[in-house]
């Protein structure tokens, strides 16, 4: 253990680096995983792919007119491999898959779902929350009245054995996970993991995993994982309609103008398509021939995507090496290192998270309240923190690292001084 003195010395050369730093006067954000503008530029060219009459899909519809809940077929059949999903299983919808969740989940409290056509809301309703997780998919669950119920992640994914102590309870109705490059840690659920989410008792006979398959196209690296196959490990397991899931193009064409999409079981796709058909006489079908016709194929969306990592894989490791740089040799933190996705963990001393972002704010970096991983903003160990490398400039990384870096020193050192 190092001695008061040696302490109290780098506690004031961390002081002074900060300091250094803080008079920059610089800001930069890090907060939220949005795409940069050279990442949107890259679909410059969807805005130009539909004009005059020219508006009817290859299989003839005419997408300036109603109709067509489910979504252009042809759209589908791009995604449907990509998503590991059968086309006929696939809706797509408007930009945003967090609207499909939505739809969804209130679905499902007013009246029910295909396994159980009793309502969610006629009685305690509670979700599984697996942590480090997504604040979107917290805020939207505790909005609409469910509990929130953390369960802790692995290398693997969400313990399973605490998701299956839990679900015993018939008020607990499912379980969020992310299961490609999860937000925020990066993780991939393993075969075996997913295979045991499918094969999971649980009290709730309409127990849903609301599989969001957020990240499913955002490698970083030529070589990644592939997608799960989650319809068909639920149907060998005896749940065909286990699994909703959730994707969208808002990270991969333009954030504000995507297409999402939603797939379940062949029941469970009835079900949302019956219940669509009353709130709505249709999705944006003119966006959806832009995708179309943009990308042409399977082929096109991952050629587009490997663009996308030619931007952001050099922000990711300008991250990586002034975290492995400016914390390595210290045992002050740990981070994790994904192989896609757009988020980094960097997980600090316990309860030193809220400080680490109270100076970086003052030092002009922002980052994600410290909390916002974990349901209602809440994380017991007050030691996760959120990075968001993709929206900034690469020189912006690479400075907003540095003063994460100086950041987390200076909190530390003053912890460990306190005792």
């Amino acid at each position: 253990m190092s001695s008061l003195s040696d302490l109290q010395s780098r506690l004031d050369e961390a002081s002074a680096a900060y300091e250094e730093f803080a008079s920059r006067g610089l800001k930069l954000d890090i907060t939220r995983g949005k795409p940069a503008p050279a990442q949107l530029d890259l679909a410059a060219d969807l805005l130009t792919t539909v004009s005059g009459d020219d508006v009817f899909t290859p299989s003839g519809v005419d997408t300036r007119n109603y109709g067509g809940a489910e979504g252009l077929i042809e759209l589908r059949e791009i995604f449907a491999p990509l998503l590991k999903v059968p086309a006929a299983q696939l809706l797509a919808g408007g930009n945003a898959s967090l609207t499909f969740m939505t739809q969804a989940l209130t679905f499902a409290l007013l009246h029910g779902t295909a396994v159980d056509d009793r309502p969610w809301g006629l009685g305690p309703h509670k979700l599984l929350c697996p942590v480090p997780g997504y604040d979107r998919h917290f805020t939207l669950a505790e909005s609409l009245g469910f509990e929130l119920l953390s369960i802790p992640m692995d290398d693997e994914g969400p313990d399973v054995a605490a998701a299956q102590r839990l679900a015993e309870d018939p008020a607990v109705k499912g379980m969020w996970i992310v299961p490609m490059y999860s937000n925020p840690t990066g993780i991939t659920i393993t075969d075996r993991r997913a295979r045991e989410l499918a094969q999971m008792p649980a009290a709730a006979p309409d127990f849903t995993l609301l599989w969001d398959n957020a990240y499913a196209l955002h490698h970083l690296r030529e070589d990644h994982p592939d997608n799960l196959d989650i319809l068909s490990l639920c149907a060998e397991a005896g749940h065909p309609e286990r699994a909703w899931i959730f994707a969208s193009t808002s990270k991969v064409t333009h954030a504000g103008a995507g297409v999402s999409f939603f797939a379940g079981g062949p029941a469970t796709v009835d079900w949302m398509t019956a219940n669509l058909g009353k709130v709505s006489i249709g999705p944006d079908k003119i966006n959806q021939l832009r995708h179309l016709r943009f990308f042409t194929d399977s082929a096109g969306v991952e050629a587009h995507m490997r663009k996308h990592a030619e931007i952001i894989a050099p922000k990711f490791d300008a991250v990586l090496t002034a975290l492995d740089e400016g914390l390595g040799s210290d045992d002050l933190a740990s981070w994790t290192s994904p192989e896609g996705g757009y988020f980094i963990t960097l997980t600090t001393m316990d309860g030193i998270a809220d400080r680490v972002v109270k100076l970086a704010a003052e030092a002009g970096v922002k980052l994600t309240p410290a909390g916002a991983t974990h349901p209602y903003g809440l994380d017991p160990n007050n030691s996760i923190i959120r990075i968001a490398p993709t929206m900034p400039t690469l020189d912006e990384v690479e400075l907003a690292a540095q003063g994460l870096v100086a950041c987390v020193r200076l909190a530390s050192f003053e912890k460990l001084m306190a005792g």
